[in-house]
């Protein structure tokens, strides 16, 4: 008798022990290889919290970064500025380009005409240089934009005429479309779809771009998930004002463009004869910058230009 027990317990530990080493440890180790892919982030997550999380770096230089963190009330409109642009620098090398044309432009002043007060001006207008011509290529774009949004809109109802989702819409509207719209249509799509609420979506795609038609897009989708109603028909309405709104501002430019070229000359004309005759008879200017009235009357004439300059674009600028 325990002999038979002795064998029985004997095999079943050898059939357990052979299970345990086939089965049971090969399950035992995926189980610990899935709980540690668990802990770990996964590239899903990780895009997730780049895509509402992570901020924008103002410089890749770690103190400089931190520095510029503390001027938000600056560096904020900068970098909104910036990604409005679509262009790939930071806050930091928009200003050390400013930095970099202001020290040229006051050097190439005092070696070319020995004017330091001209200098200073001409040092502090060009430091709004690269700034500038940031906002430009943000103002291209922006037209650019709405130049394309309609058609982009004009998609997306067709999308839903034809059976698709709202969120499918997005994602054909973004692979479809050109710049910009296409790649602000892809980012939409992808905040929604990673863990951010479509209105929060929608609502961070309308601080994005800053032209009344995004808005207007925003309102009429957030509206017809609160009420519902033919969100296709409303899109299609709202493509035809949103062109009839193009037009119109078309016509105004066309309207205004005999005074906006007139306020450039008139603006340009007194700069424009000033470094004429600074290059052209350099004795006679000597004595503004050398006379203190001189001095006086320069800095009067640059007020006053530069309020004249404001006037005649608030004049010549009509609201549509």
């Amino acid at each position: 008798m325990p002999f038979i027990v002795g064998t029985f317990v004997l095999v079943l530990g050898i059939v357990y022990g052979l299970y345990w080493v086939f089965v049971e440890r090969e399950d035992a180790g995926e189980q610990q290889a899935l709980k540690k892919r668990l802990k770990r982030p996964t590239a899903k997550s990780v895009i997730t919290a780049a895509l509402l999380k992570e901020k924008d770096r103002l410089s890749d230089v770690g103190a400089l970064d931190t520095l510029l963190g503390g001027m938000g009330r600056v560096t904020d409109p900068m970098q909104r500025t910036i990604a409005q642009a679509g262009l790939n620098v930071t806050v930091s090398t928009v200003l050390l380009a400013s930095a970099c044309v202001a020290a040229l432009a006051y050097i190439a002043v005092i070696q070319f005409l020995r004017m330091p007060l001209v200098g200073l001006v001409a040092a502090i207008v060009a430091a709004f240089l690269p700034y500038g011509f940031v906002k430009m290529v943000r103002n291209r774009r922006m037209i650019k934009f709405e130049e394309q949004f309609p058609e982009a809109i004009d998609l997306l109802a067709r999308a839903l005429r034809a059976g698709h989702a709202l969120t499918t819409g997005l994602s054909m509207v973004g692979d479809e479309m050109a710049q910009p719209v296409g790649p602000e249509f892809r980012l939409l799509f992808d905040q929604q779809n990673f863990g951010m609420p479509l209105p929060q979506a929608l609502k961070a795609f309308a601080d994005r771009i800053p032209i009344l038609d995004a808005r207007f897009f925003v309102t009429a989708v957030l509206t017809q998930r609160e009420a519902g109603g033919n969100l296709s028909e409303v899109l299609d309405n709202l493509a035809s004002i949103i062109r009839d709104r193009f037009r119109v501002k078309r016509q105004v430019r066309v309207i205004s463009a005999h005074g906006r070229i007139t306020g450039w000359i008139l603006s340009a004309l007194p700069v424009s004869l000033a470094l004429f005759f600074a290059f052209s008879s350099p004795d006679v200017y000597r004595t503004f910058y050398t006379n203190p009235l001189g001095i006086r009357m320069i800095l009067g004439a640059l007020v006053l230009q530069v309020a004249g300059v404001f006037l005649i674009s608030r004049i010549v600028k009509i609201e549509y």
